[in-house]
């Protein structure tokens, strides 16, 4: 058996729910659900609500996280369309990030007046990473004002050739920026909505074959920096509804899906490493704990079953999917996490990560 060790595993883009959408998934099954999946830390959007917008909604979501989260945890706070500059400073220590939804996306947090951003950018003066949701033409209007303000800005979930073609011409210029890129703008493509349906609804959503190709360039090349999953559970039945949410889970099928692809002679494993791991631990400036890493049989070749998954929802779009390359033991600093059956963490283990 070959079995491969990865250090402290970061998936920076994830919406675990719970609070007002318990019934969806809870930091509890999530977490758990992230530990199965290789992973050290998740850092965790703001947009379940109440929103994180504002000091009380930070502090019940820190209460709440803080006593069930089984892995290690960040999370960010959001920009709000009322102007929440005010609350930027008074919670830096306790947040890895800004988040600014620039364009349409699950909840109410959409800011689209170019000026209030710019007011925003002027307001973060942290370190710790803007991340933008930035589609087509917003794309370069966001890096007018990295141009302008210089603040380390991830662009989440690029899904496009032409988004790429503008992202890897700010990085010829220089510009203080990284890229992240989904398992399923890789895996998938519009053509799958038609047997999957709602199944592979998600915000963007999935884009031509000739896309994902520009976006395999652009892992392979370095342009992209991060994998993340954008993990977003929903319930089946919302799913099937008569307006169903966007959104997929992803927490537990992105490394054996990437692992797949070096397998296969699409990307090096070296390079896998890099998007999961040494990357988004040095963007984040996140340092990882001693005896925290993930153990994966390389030769594993298996199906994914949902049934088998951890998260609460109970599904997943690349379900009957084969992949090579199996979890079979996660620690987080020391502790025996997940033995590759059964989550071992107990609420409340995870910790909140500490940037540098």
């Amino acid at each position: 058996m070959a079995v491969l060790r990865i250090d402290g595993m970061v998936d920076p883009h994830v919406h675990l729910r719970d609070l007002a959408w318990a019934h969806k998934a809870t930091f509890a099954s999530e977490t758990a659900a992230a530990l199965a999946g290789g992973y050290w830390a998740v850092l965790d959007m703001p947009n379940t609500p109440p929103s994180t917008i504002n000091r009380a909604a930070l502090d019940t979501k820190l209460h709440t996280i803080g006593a069930t989260a089984r892995c290690d945890w960040g999370v960010y706070l959001g920009a709000s369309q009322a102007d929440n500059t005010g609350e930027f400073a008074g919670t830096w220590a306790d947040i890895c990030g800004l988040k600014i939804f620039c364009n349409d996306t699950t909840g109410d947090l959409l800011v689209e007046d170019q000026g209030l951003r710019d007011r925003m950018y002027a307001a973060w003066t942290s370190p710790k990473p803007i991340a933008v949701h930035a589609e087509g033409e917003t794309v370069l209007q966001i890096l007018e004002l990295v141009r302008q303000h210089r603040r380390h800005t991830h662009f989440l979930h690029i899904s496009t050739a032409e988004e790429i073609g503008f992202l890897r011409a700010a990085k010829v210029e220089g510009l203080p920026i990284s890229v992240g890129v989904c398992p399923h703008h890789l895996f998938l493509t519009e053509d799958d909505v038609r047997t999957l349906g709602a199944f592979a609804w998600m915000k963007p959503m999935l884009k031509t074959a000739n896309d994902v190709a520009a976006l395999w360039d652009a892992v392979r090349d370095g342009v992209v920096d991060v994998i993340e999953s954008d993990h977003a559970p929903h319930t089946r039945e919302e799913k099937l509804s008569a307006k169903p949410p966007y959104g997929v889970p992803g927490l537990e099928t992105t490394l054996p899906l990437m692992l797949t692809a070096a397998h296969d002679g699409c990307i090096s494993r070296e390079r896998v490493v890099e998007l999961v791991s040494t990357n988004p631990r040095r963007l984040w400036g996140l340092a990882c704990p001693p005896e925290t890493y993930v153990l994966v049989d390389l030769d594993a070749t298996y199906t994914i079953d949902a049934a088998h998954l951890h998260s609460a929802c109970g599904w997943s779009p690349y379900a009957g999917m084969q992949v090579t390359g199996k979890v079979i033991e996660t620690r987080v600093r020391g502790a025996l996490a997940y033995d590759g059956e059964r989550v071992l963490a107990a609420e409340g283990f995870g910790q909140r990560v500490v940037q540098h």
